[in-house]
């Protein structure tokens, strides 16, 4: 009776053993489909977005100088020095020292590298570039690789490669973030981006897939149809890059000639269909901010989570920036994807073909 009481025992522990692993391993493969937001200019081993990285082996985190919850204090981002430290220290968090540290670089309005803060932060906007020959605008991006790369910035959420072609865009055009209406014109000038970006080990992402430049709403406020606006030129910039480009950000744009039900980022039609299957673009596509309006007006966070990973999209993204009353935790994101497995209704195929995706681009990294 003893022999079979420790034989059991000995089942019992090591099944557990077996178990506690198996749940670690979903955890992780989960977590490498996650880029998080996060609020402090510096981390310790204590830090809780320290200990996810470590927990769930997360794919990244984005970086923010603006602080929504208080105008006063930096997100992230507060001098050179000390985002230089805050990279480091994340990094170290990291198991395999190839965490994503990702911000919006891409010039013009939008670079998070500021001159108050001791960066250059003159860097021109897409419409400027174009306005530059090749060799000046080869020098400025080398100058921004170089100064995301001395920062510890290894993932520059940039290019925009929508087209110039509506003039009432708020978010696009009037914010001179296209580098114009021609697609391969476009599709030049980003390509220069690329190439600076990578001598100096960095990645980058194309967006907004399958294009933003048409629509006339904002996306970070509410919902946005570009059914009528939207034409298959957008789409050509993606074509021409897609062997050069690491990832591609999917926009929160509602296109029912593409998909009648759901907006881009959930769209299976979109992603699968679209951008895999017909252009044929087999690395990482990584959503827009998944707490936009566009999104987080119309759809739980179970609703997102379980259309996003459905439709095939490979990094989450939860900047933690737009609703300071709404900061979702990356234990609640986890959790809740675990749920939907368990339910049935997100398939773990999907979730580990993302996580090889990811660690693909991970290993493209110095």
């Amino acid at each position: 009776m003893k022999v079979k009481t420790l034989f059991l025992s000995a089942v019992v522990f090591f099944g557990s053993i077996v178990y506690a692993e198996s749940v670690q391993d979903l955890e992780k493969e989960i977590g490498s489909m996650l880029m998080v937001g996060f609020y402090g200019t510096s981390v310790s081993e204590k830090s809780q977005i320290c200990q996810d990285i470590k927990r769930y082996d997360l794919a990244g985190v984005i970086l923010f100088d603006y602080n929504p919850i208080d105008k006063n204090k930096p997100k992230n981002i507060a001098s050179k020095e000390q985002l230089k430290t805050l990279s480091a220290q994340l990094q170290a968090c990291s198991k395999d020292k190839k965490l994503l540290i990702a911000l919006d670089q891409e010039g013009g309005k939008v670079q998070r590298l500021k001159s108050q803060y001791g960066f250059y932060g003159k860097f021109p906007s897409a419409a400027g570039v174009s306005k530059m020959s090749s060799a000046d605008t080869l020098e400025a991006y080398r100058k921004m690789g170089k100064e995301l790369k001395d920062a510890g910035i290894n993932y520059d959420l940039a290019p925009v490669v929508d087209l110039a072609i509506n003039s009432k865009n708020h978010v696009i055009y009037e914010l001179g973030r296209s580098y114009g209406a021609n697609p391969k014109d476009v599709a030049t000038s980003a390509t220069l981006f690329l190439q600076a970006m990578h001598e100096e080990g960095v990645l980058t992402s194309l967006k907004h897939f399958p294009g933003h430049g048409s629509s006339l709403g904002d996306t970070h406020k509410g919902y946005v149809d570009v059914t009528k606006s939207w034409s298959k030129q957008e789409l050509e910039p993606f074509k021409l890059l897609k062997s050069e480009a690491d990832s591609i950000m999917v926009a929160h744009v509602f296109n029912a000639s593409i998909d009648p039900k759901y907006p881009a980022t959930l769209s299976k039609a979109t992603v699968q269909g679209l951008l895999r299957d017909e252009i044929g673009f087999q690395g990482v596509v990584i959503t827009d901010d998944l707490q936009m309006g566009a999104i987080a007006k119309s759809y739980s966070l179970s609703q997102t989570l379980k259309l996003a990973i459905g439709a095939g999209d490979d990094i989450l993204l939860f900047g933690n920036q737009l609703d300071p009353k709404n900061v979702v935790s990356t234990e609640k994101l986890v959790k809740t994807i675990k749920e939907l497995i368990k339910n049935g209704e997100v398939d773990r195929d999907d979730i580990q073909d993302a996580s090889a995706r990811v660690q693909r681009l991970k290993s493209s990294l110095p």
